[in-house]
């Protein structure tokens, strides 16, 4: 449970000290980043990791091959002492004298990963609450009394019911403190039974709460009353200086009470570039745990999961280690009989293709995603292109339904594998074709070899597209379909021509090609050219002709006039009418 606790305005000093720490243990595992150079060699090309603005929103940059933060220093920089904000003081001053004021006697403890990231000097805007003596919705309303005798407003009190489908084990209350969400819930204990995640929920100790969780660098509190660093876990803070993924008990029995587990060890060894354990990554390999995991977790907790780590900062880690884990193909359930067949190592194709597109964004940088109206739908841009890029290998592979239809592979492991919205998986179908269709534009404006085949399917009976317009016509046809997804596509296309691993395969020139073809696309005016309107209404053009004529026409005539071009349809209209009276 992560919470953001206010402490006073002086900061505070940990309970102990951690000595200078060596690099790594032998029992460690190193971070995939570490190794990304070695297997990029393995397919020919050069890759490594990167914080790049355009795929790391609000992360400083590095240097293109520097090694993880934690290899560069030796150890995690972990701060000694915690400061607050002059809100997070407030919230936790006004929570004290509620405690005070009633002789509550309740010791109040911020929870998990805001004291985690106070630690490790970062931002947290969520702040969760630890209760010893009753529940959130008490101590709330307790908060609330306490704001009429100040004569406040009393705030709403929302409670989150228990829900163990959604890991919501406890009732968690919520109220908004000074402007602040705060979720409060008691101390808890918890015992699984063998055939299920969902635990037997009771009222425990701090002990036994931080022993119950995950990691134990999500264990640590921060008790707001004695306003000390609480590593109950005996090792917390010590696995946090070293850049460690431990959990608190044996790594199996804790896979085997929750296997999604599994995935937030690798979400949060990848987000902080932290190195998976030897005993975690057996357990997190181990046969029984992979099953437990494809039976006992719902998709819909899988997808999350694999959302988050798409959405990280360094979604390419977490991907090597589910494709090194043996997790692959658990968490990304392939449909029966696939045709063609997958082979045996597409796991590995597909993970070496996002780690080439990770690093060829970096290299292009941040207009990539700029077809974006903000910097959501931009990160929304860069997370469906990772996916893009990441199926890239199965583009092609396709299955049949219930009703022998046939459906992408990539569509069936978006919404039926990882439960994800049907918009992201028409998504990414639509990049992987409109990418098929980029790959004859590349050809045309690099070499025009093709031309005349083009301009041949392009033309028809009543329209004539001038040689020197072909390109915009097929560049403007392509853009039309995909919208502002088009640099995504275009993205992808230079993953799939040539294919990764070919003799011509290179990051530069890959970026050469990518960057030629934007501004060629750019210099013939056809970006947004989806937003283009006909000359003529949907009514006006069905009396006369097909309306794909039209947009053919006014892409070759960009100056083009409402007058020119019922001229134009005019003298088809008349062709047209002496070619059927000839017939």
């Amino acid at each position: 449970m992560s919470l953001r606790l206010l402490l006073p305005r002086f900061p505070f000093l940990l309970l102990r000290r951690c000595p200078l720490l060596r690099r790594h243990r032998r029992s460690c595992l190193a971070p995939p980043a570490a190794v990304s150079a070695a297997r990029g060699r393995e397919f020919g090309v050069s890759t490594f990791p990167f914080r790049a603005c355009a795929f790391s929103r609000g992360v400083s940059g590095m240097a293109a091959g520097s090694p993880p933060p934690q290899e560069q220093q030796g150890c995690v920089e972990v701060r000694e002492r915690v400061e607050l904000t002059e809100k997070e003081e407030l919230i936790f001053r006004r929570l004290l004298d509620v405690v005070r004021h009633f002789g509550l006697g309740t010791q109040l403890r911020v929870a998990g990963g805001w004291v985690r990231d106070k630690l490790l000097g970062k931002d947290s805007t969520d702040i969760d609450i630890a209760l010893d003596n009753m529940t959130g919705q008490n101590f709330c309303e307790k908060v609330n009394e306490y704001s009429g005798l100040l004569g406040e407003e009393q705030k709403g009190i929302g409670v989150i019911q228990c829900n163990p489908d959604q890991s919501k084990h406890l009732e968690t209350a919520r109220m908004l403190i000074f402007d602040v969400w705060i979720d409060f819930v008691n101390l808890r204990s918890e015992k699984y039974a063998e055939n299920s995640r969902i635990p037997t929920v009771e009222i425990g100790t701090a002990e036994e709460d931080a022993l119950r969780r995950d990691l134990t660098i999500n264990s640590l509190f921060f008790n707001i009353n004695t306003n000390t660093v609480e590593d109950l876990t005996g090792r917390g803070i010590e696995d946090l200086k070293k850049g460690l993924i431990v959990t608190p008990l044996p790594a199996k029995a804790t896979f085997l009470d929750d296997p999604l587990r599994v995935l937030r060890a690798i979400r949060f060894a990848a987000r902080f570039n932290f190195t998976l354990t030897e005993d975690l990554k057996e357990a997190a390999s181990d046969e029984k745990v992979k099953s437990e995991l494809g039976s006992k977790i719902s998709k819909e907790r899988i997808g999350h999961e694999v959302d988050l780590m798409m959405s990280d900062k360094h979604p390419v880690n977490a991907m090597c280690y589910i494709r090194d884990l043996g997790l692959f193909y658990v968490v990304f359930a392939f449909p029966e009989k696939p045709d063609p067949p997958v082979p045996e190592n597409c796991d590995r194709l597909c993970v070496s293709h996002i780690e080439v597109a990770w690093n060829l964004a970096h290299s292009i940088g941040c207009s990539l995603f700029s077809s974006g109206s903000d910097s959501k739908s931009q990160d929304e841009h860069r997370r469906l292109c990772l996916y893009s890029a990441l199926f890239t290998p199965v583009r092609n592979t396709i299955y049949l339904d219930k009703k022998s239809k046939k459906i992408p592979v990539t569509n069936y492991i978006i919404r039926d594998s990882l439960k994800l919205k049907a918009s992201d998986a028409d998504t990414v179908v639509n990049v992987h074709s409109a990418s098929e269709k980029f790959a004859e534009l590349i050809n045309l404006l690099e070499s025009n070899e093709n031309l005349a085949t083009v301009k041949e399917k392009l033309d028809d009976e009543y329209l004539e597209i001038a040689t020197d317009l072909v390109k915009r016509v097929l560049a403007g046809l392509i853009l039309r379909e995909i919208k502002d997804f088009w640099r995504v596509a275009l993205f992808i296309s230079t993953l799939t021509y040539p294919e990764v691993g070919s003799a011509s395969d290179s990051i530069s020139q890959r970026k050469e090609k990518y960057i030629r073809v934007e501004r060629a696309i750019i210099d013939l005016e056809l970006d947004n050219v989806w937003k283009m309107k006909p000359l003529l209404d949907g009514k006006a053009i069905m009396g006369i002709m097909q309306q794909q004529r039209l947009l053919k026409w006014q892409l070759a005539h960009p100056k083009g006039t409402m007058e020119e071009c019922i001229d134009w349809m005019k003298q088809s209209q008349s062709k047209r009418q002496k070619v059927e009276c000839n017939t």
